[in-house]
C-alpha cells in the first residue's frame, strides 16, 4: 500500500507534466516570460511517516529476519523554507531545508528464530526528538509552455535526511519462555527511554518540475524526483542492553534507491504573492547493507536485510517572488 502510494504520487506529477507538454504543443509558438530573479516560499508539511528495519542472523542459528524494529504513525509538523535563485533566464539553483518535532507514534520490536518463530514482540511509545533535511539542487527552464501557461524544469541535486526517535517504556505482549528468561523480568517505566534511533539519509536526485496556469492566477504545480542512488547510515543505542555498547549498540550502513513527490494547487493573489497546498510523499528504501552489533567485549556482523523510511502528508505555503 506504501509503494502504490508513491507510485501514484510519480504519476500523477509526469502526468500533469505530460498534460502540460500536449497542451503546449497545440498552442503554437511559446512566448519567453520574464522570470523573477528570486522565488521564496515558507510553509508546513502535517506528515506522518514510518521507518522499519530488519537484519539477518541466521547463520547464528536465528530466523531471517532475525530482527525487525517498526515505527509507524509517527506525526511531524515541519517548518519548510525554499528559495530558488535565477543565475540566467535558463539556470536556478535551489535551496529547500525543514525541520520539525516528532510527536506521537508506536515502535514494535520483534524477534525470531529459526522457521520465523516468534519469540518476542514488544511495544513501545515514540516521545519526542526531531527530523530535519535539506535539499540542494541545480536545474534549468528546458520548455515554456505557449500564451504563458507554465514552464518544464528538469534538475538534478543532493538530499540530506535526518530522522530521531525515541523510544520509551516497554509492553511486553509476546515473550517465548521455553527460549527467553527475561519473561518474567519487571519491565521499565513508561517513561523511560529504551531505544534511541538515530537515521541519515545521503541521496542524489533528479527530476523534473512543472507548472501549468488554468487561469492567470489558478495553476497546477507538481515535482517528480528519482533517487538512484542513496546511502544510510543509522545507529542505534539500546539503553536496557548491558551486553552492548551505549554509543552505539548498533550500527548500519547500506546502499539503496528512493523517490519524492509533490502535486499541488497555487493561486496568486498578486503577480508576486501567492498560496500553495499540496501533498507531498518521500520515500528511500535500501537494497543492501550490512549491521554491526558493537558488544562491550567484541562486535559482530550481519547482513541487513531491510531499511525503508517513508514520510507523506499535507502541504501548504506562502509563496513570493521578486
Amino acid at each position: 500500500m506504501r509503494l502504490g502510494r508513491i507510485l501514484f504520487c510519480i504519476a500523477v506529477c509526469c502526468g500533469a507534466m505530460t498534460v502540460a507538454t500536449v497542451s503546449d504543443s497545440l498552442g503554437g509558438e511559446p512566448v519567453q516570460e520574464a522570470r523573477p530573479k528570486v522565488e521564496f516560499s515558507a510553509g508546513m508539511w502535517f506528515s506522518t511517516g514510518a521507518t522499519t528495519w530488519a537484519h539477518n542472523a541466521s547463520s547464528a542459528g536465528w530466523g531471517n529476519p532475525t530482527s525487525k524494529l517498526t515505527y509507524k504513525d509517527v506525526g511531524t509538523k515541519v517548518i519548510d523554507l525554499t528559495g530558488r535563485f535565477w543565475f540566467s533566464p535558463g539556470i536556478f539553483g535551489r535551496i529547500n531545508g525543514g525541520f520539525g518535532d516528532i510527536g506521537g507514534g508506536r515502535m514494535t520490536d520483534d524477534d525470531y528464530l529459526r522457521g520465523q518463530r516468534l519469540i518476542s514482540q514488544t511495544t513501545s511509545n515514540v516521545s519526542g526528538n526531531d527530523m530535519y533535511y535539506i535539499n540542494a539542487d541545480l536545474g534549468g527552464r528546458v520548455n515554456e509552455f505557449a500564451n504563458r501557461r507554465g514552464y518544464l524544469d528538469i534538475f538534478g541535486g543532493y538530499q540530506y535526511w535526518h530522522t530521531e526517535y525515541r523510544a520509551v517504556g516497554v509492553n511486553r505482549v509476546v515473550c517465548d519462555s521455553a527460549v527467553l528468561s527475561t519473561c518474567n523480568n519487571a519491565l521499565p517505566s513508561p517513561e523511560q527511554t529504551v531505544i534511541t534511533n538515530k537515521s541519515n539519509w545521503h541521496s542524489i536526485r533528479v527530476g523534473a518540475s512543472t507548472e501549468y496556469r488554468l487561469t492567470r492566477q489558478l495553476s497546477l504545480v507538481g515535482t517528480a524526483a528519482l533517487i538512484p542512488l542513496s546511502i544510510i547510515d543509522n545507529k542505534d543505542v539500546h539503553h536496557l542492553r548491558n551486553d552492548l555498547k551505549q554509543n552505539p549498540s548498533i550500527s548500519m550502513v547500506g546502499v539503496g534507491i528512493g523517490a519524492d513527490a509533490d502535486v499541488g494547487v497555487k493561486f496568486m493573489f498578486t503577480p508576486q504573492v501567492g498560496v500553495n497546498v499540496g501533498y507531498r510523499v518521500w520515500w528511500n528504501h535500501a537494497i543492501d547493507g550490512r549491521v554491526t552489533f558493537h558488544g562491550t567485549s567484541s562486535s559482530s556482523q550481519y547482513p541487513l536485510v531491510q531499511f525503508d523510511s517513508l514520510r507523506h502528508g499535507l502541504t501548504a505555503s506562502l509563496d513570493l517572488t521578486f
